[in-house]
């Protein structure tokens, strides 16, 4: 069901109501000692005026400080409470958000700006912090002094009073006016931040890509245009908050100078005493306060408002992959099955139709040109999304039924696109393991996947820290990692997603050796362009246009001469001919050295070629 801010506002609010109930008591007795000093200086003056004694006019000073010193203690506990209690919501709320943000299928990020995202969880959380933190400890601060401001007002004189508050609804129509337009702005001003994060991360992300093409310019310049419309509407956003507060300045000081007017005649005139007067413009002043602050508190909860709103469109995300109403809790032996599978991104068909079985214990090879929807097959077993059409089945039982965890922590899964975390070696190669991996279960990983000839070499060994993303290390060094993740976690069904295709032949060869004592123990499933990667599997499938059009053991395919044949043929030519031209290369190098000439590797000029040198 979805949620609305308010739901979710007050929800949090309820979390906390216990120091924020103590915060509104503290500020509602600072109201009250607030009012006490300007009576106290009233009277000083009176006394002043008719040559009272100095030790009284003392004791009433004393008393004024006392008053003073102990709202000040009021209100700083009651602040501590409240800013307290904001900070714990904004460190629940951050945590509820990536919570339910891990709760949502891949198919929600591929249509979502990364850098928007955290905006939301960094830019706009901090706005909905201040909400409840100075945004309440302002309102609460300035209601209960304006009401009990008020009341003493009227005690001194109605008349006044009334002349005072006429001017409340000018200043009332001003927040209305300019809060509806300030909550607008910042609705924007945030879409742009979110904007520019997305922007900037993606130039951070693709650096090597943006260094390779020289297009350093052309991006500063492109984040340049983001940058400076996100500047934009920021002062446009600050000229509308300058309103605010000179509008409030100028109401208050019209107040002060009909008070001195009308006042002054009633004081000439003997129906208030000098004291009186002062005591009333020291009322004045309490409550300029509070009337300039309603300018900020609504600034504070027009902007606070637009980023729950932004935040809220993240909790009312709803998850398509879910957990089980009725779970199943066998072992996962790993027989794997995909009846009649049919499978869309959008209004685009990727399987059409899919079906096999693997036994369990048995290997399955997936081979096909790209967009084939090799990888989406893979993507299924583990729930990562969810046919549109048929069923996938783990030892005869829909994977809709197995708790995601469960299922997950029986799968291996090495995906194309390999991620590492920004932490050591040790934690990337024991992500996803039940337990800490001992110096033992590494070495066995590392020497799986080939990983352990490179980790001789690093400076820390397995505690090497791994930039982020792996960027410190190779293609074929990350994958390694990736692979020997995937082995460390003793999963039931392994799952290698064209996991081979940044490592040499050479490489790949001794992986496969040992992935095969490996392998032979679990269900295994291998996605791959080479041949060599695959030609030892129970099963392969070739897939074209979403469809299984062959499907056999290799020597099968073979003799059938069908599309499998022709990839076998063609990756033949094309080693025989890298073969051919290393060789060549080679030969022409030795006589270039007989000769002393320059090395033919290296490119010559099309007049050299052509022998129109002068």
């Amino acid at each position: 069901m979805r949620s609305s801010p308010r739901r979710t506002f007050s929800l949090y609010l309820r979390r906390h109501a216990t120091r924020l109930v103590l915060g509104a008591l503290g500020m509602t007795v600072g109201a009250v000692l607030a009012v006490v000093p300007p009576r106290f200086i009233g009277q000083i003056v009176d006394a002043l005026n008719v040559g009272t004694e100095l030790g009284v006019v003392i004791a009433l000073a004393l008393g004024s400080v006392t008053f003073a010193a102990a709202e000040a203690a009021v209100r700083g506990f009651s602040r501590y409470q409240i800013i307290n209690a904001s900070r714990r919501i904004e460190y629940e709320m951050r945590n509820d958000l990536l919570a339910h943000l891990q709760t949502m299928h891949l198919g929600y990020f591929q249509h979502q700006r990364i850098g928007d995202l955290m905006a939301r969880l960094t830019n706009d959380l901090t706005a909905v912090r201040q909400m409840y933190g100075f945004g309440i400890v302002m309102s609460a601060s300035t209601t209960m002094l304006l009401l009990f401001t008020v009341v003493s007002m009227v005690g001194v004189s109605l008349k006044l009073t009334i002349l005072t508050l006429l001017l409340m609804p000018v200043a009332s129509g001003t927040f209305w006016i300019v809060g509806r337009r300030v909550h607008h702005k910042f609705q924007q001003l945030q879409s742009q931040f979110g904007e520019m994060s997305t922007k900037a991360q993606e130039n951070f992300s693709g650096i090597r890509v943006v260094k390779a093409f020289s297009q350093e310019e052309p991006e500063i310049a492109s984040f340049a245009e983001v940058n400076e419309e996100y500047v934009r509407r920021a002062v446009d956003l600050a000229r509308l908050n300058g309103l605010i507060w000179p509008a409030m300045a100028f109401i208050m000081g019209i107040a002060v100078l009909a008070t001195l007017y009308v006042g002054g005649r009633d004081a000439i005139e003997g129906q208030l005493t000098i004291g009186q007067l002062i005591q009333f413009i020291a009322y004045q002043n309490l409550i300029s306060w509070p009337m300039i602050a309603f300018g900020e508190i609504t600034n504070i909860f027009q902007q606070g408002w637009a980023s729950l709103l932004r935040l809220q469109e993240i909790f009312n995300a709803r998850a398509s992959i879910t957990e089980p109403v009725d779970p199943v809790d066998a072992a996962i032996r790993g027989e794997v099955e995909l009846r009649g599978v049919s499978f869309a991104y959008g209004q685009s068909i990727i399987l059409r139709d899919v079906s096999f079985k693997v036994p369990a214990g048995g290997s399955l090879a997936i081979v096909g040109a790209t967009g084939s929807g090799k990888s989406t097959i893979v993507n299924l077993i583990p729930r990562l999304f969810d046919p549109q059409q048929g069923d996938v089945l783990i030892d005869g039982v829909d994977v809709k039924r197995y708790p995601l965890e469960k299922l997950r922590r029986a799968v291996g899964y090495v995906p194309q696109e390999t991620f590492l975390f920004s932490v050591p070696l040790r934690e990337n190669v024991g992500f996803g393991a039940a337990e800490v991996l001992t110096d033992t279960q590494l070495q066995w990983a590392g020497d799986v996947s080939q990983l352990n000839k490179d980790v001789e070499d690093f400076p820390a060994r397995f505690d090497t820290m791994v930039g982020e993303r792996g960027v410190t290390l190779s293609g074929g060094q990350k994958q390694r990692t990736a692979i020997a993740r995937a082995v460390a976690k003793d999963p039931r069904i392994l799952i290698l997603d064209d996991a081979l295709s940044a490592v040499d032949t050479y490489t790949e060869a001794e992986i496969l050796r040992r992935l095969r004592g490996v392998m032979r123990e679990r269900t295994s499933i291998v996605v791959a362009h080479r041949i060599s990667t695959v030609k030892d599997a129970d099963e392969i499938l070739v897939l074209e246009g979403g469809r299984i059009v062959e499907r056999g053991p290799h020597a099968e395919l073979l003799r059938s001469k069908g599309r499998y044949a022709q990839m076998y043929r063609r990756q033949l030519l094309e080693e025989e001919l890298e073969v051919d031209e290393e060789r060549d290369q080679h030969e022409k190098r030795l006589r270039a050295e007989q000769r002393d000439e320059p090395s033919p590797a290296a490119p010559r000029l099309p007049s050299e070629r052509l022998g129109l040198q002068d």
